[in-house]
């Protein structure tokens, strides 16, 4: 838990993107249709679609609800203002905006947050500040908001889950820089926006197999078991990667990181300790990772592994597979 040396600000500040807007270059601003828009998923879906033109500047409209004991005449806090940052780890973008009460006592605020579309790569986070005068001290952040809001610029689905990237390739026919994995049967790749399962179809038969969707029971069965093993391994690796990836803040608190990276850490936490909030977790891997902690990195190992496979389905994949064996055999004696 992080301790703050003033009084920070309780309760709920609620916040949305209410609506948006794209510009294509030299025309006018255009609605963007609901479609794109998930509240439920806090995700805001930017990216190329057939039935909308390539847009050079976006336009959302924000609106933020502050608790009543932030702006009560006579409180701790003086000059309250809430700012709406839009930030992308890809290009290093930091946009801010201040928004306006629209509201008689000044809890109900709403701004217009513009973004160029040469600022954006992949996705953004955009996510809600209250600042203000605590103890003679301006600009003390006295509360952030706990909704995240995604600007994607890539999908054109407003969801925030991601499949990963799958590619067929063969490992000694293919790039010269695969040759040297050529008796690897896949490769996990997390240097891109989203991580590349690369399975290699030089394998024998490992390309039929996976591709396959019928079969004999038998493969069927195996089939089923080595798409879990594989997957268990992605989860291995992406997680190494997004822990490689935090960001730190001048206390030495750990943050998470956006995009997948933050998506995969928030998923497999809960497994490695599930007696803690994902914060205080996150700050225990960078501990070990790190060396300043009494467990190891090695000590960590077996959680990574436990989180990885129970994400990846394997045990239950493998009792399925173990009876799925037995029927066989059984069959055959018969």
């Amino acid at each position: 838990m992080k301790v703050y040396p003033y009084r920070r600000l309780t309760g709920n500040v609620s916040w949305r993107v209410e609506s948006a807007q794209v510009k294509p270059e030299g025309e006018s601003w255009e609605d963007v249709e609901s479609k794109y828009i998930s509240t439920v998923e806090r995700v805001l879906a930017l990216g190329p679609d057939e039935e909308r033109p390539d847009w050079a500047q976006a336009r959302l409209r924000l609106s933020a609800d502050l608790p009543a004991k932030a702006v009560e005449p006579g409180g701790p806090w003086q000059n309250v203002k809430v700012v709406a940052v839009l930030t992308e780890r890809a290009t290093n973008t930091r946009t801010a905006v201040e928004l306006s009460p629209v509201s008689a006592d000044g809890r109900e605020q709403t701004a217009e947050l513009y973004i160029h579309r040469c600022d954006l790569l992949d996705r953004a986070s955009l996510v809600v500040h209250v600042v203000a005068t605590v103890d003679g001290v301006p600009g003390r952040m006295i509360a952030t908001s706990d909704a995240e809001w995604v600007v994607d610029v890539v999908e054109a689905v407003p969801s925030l889950a991601r499949e990963l990237d799958v590619k067929m390739v063969g490992f000694a026919s293919g790039a010269s820089r695969l040759h040297r994995f050529k008796d690897s049967p896949w490769l996990v790749d997390t240097t891109g926006r989203i991580p590349v399962v690369r399975v290699n179809t030089d394998f024998d038969g490992l390309g039929d197999l996976v591709g396959a969707d019928g079969g004999s029971g038998v493969e069927k069965t195996v089939r089923e078991l080595l798409l879990t093993q594989m997957c268990s391994e992605v989860w291995t690796a992406v997680f190494h990667s997004a822990v490689g990836d935090l960001e730190i803040e001048e206390d030495g608190t750990p943050v998470f990181p956006h995009g997948w990276q933050g998506e995969v850490l928030r998923e497999m936490l809960p497994d490695m300790y599930s007696d803690r909030e994902p914060e205080d977790a996150l700050r225990e891997v960078h501990a070990a990772r790190t060396g300043t902690s009494a467990t190891g990195w090695g000590e960590l190992q077996p959680r990574i592994h436990f989180a990885a496979a129970r994400r990846a389905g394997v045990p239950r994949t493998l009792s399925t597979t173990i009876r799925d064996l037995e029927r066989l055999s059984q069959g055959d004696e018969a």
